[in-house]
């Protein structure tokens, strides 16, 4: 599936971003896996935290490649997952973990299912792994997008 055949069926919508709008989101995500970092808070909390980062430059990478979930549609954080690999070309592995994440991150939130140490310590990992490669990505194929 292309981006654009998820315009198709609306669970994207084009978008025009901007250095600010970007810059916005990529702190957010920074502070959401500083947050995530602090042990003193329950593995939920450290947990979303890390899914929220991880969302968020699910987010950037979107927006760099002009389209944004559409919010209205079920389902947007599972596309924008998912796009991961025509947005950043996130290797399958990868891909895999973060859908993994993601609905664990919906059974905890759903069903109350609780979060384990090492889940926490995955999703943080693979938020720290995917916040370098969106920053790394600015830089090789939008400069006028990434952080000065």
């Amino acid at each position: 599936m292309s981006l654009e055949n998820l315009v198709k069926i609306k669970q994207l919508q084009h978008h025009t971003t901007s250095p600010q709008e970007v810059a916005r989101l990529l702190g957010a995500a920074s502070g959401s896996l500083t947050d995530a970092m602090n042990e003193r808070l329950s593995d939920a909390s450290r947990f979303d935290l890390a899914y929220k980062c991880i969302m968020q430059c699910a987010m950037v990478a979107l927006l760099a490649n002009g389209y944004r979930p559409s919010t209205t549609m079920p389902g947007h954080h599972q596309t924008m997952i998912q796009s991961l690999p025509l947005t950043l070309g996130v290797e399958k592995e990868m891909w895999v973990v973060l859908d993994t994440l993601r609905k664990k991150r919906n059974q905890s939130d759903y069903s109350g299912e609780l979060i384990e140490p090492a889940a926490v310590r995955a999703c943080v990992d693979h938020a720290q792994a995917l916040q370098t490669r969106i920053k790394d990505w600015l830089q090789r194929h939008r400069p006028d997008l990434a952080p000065k």
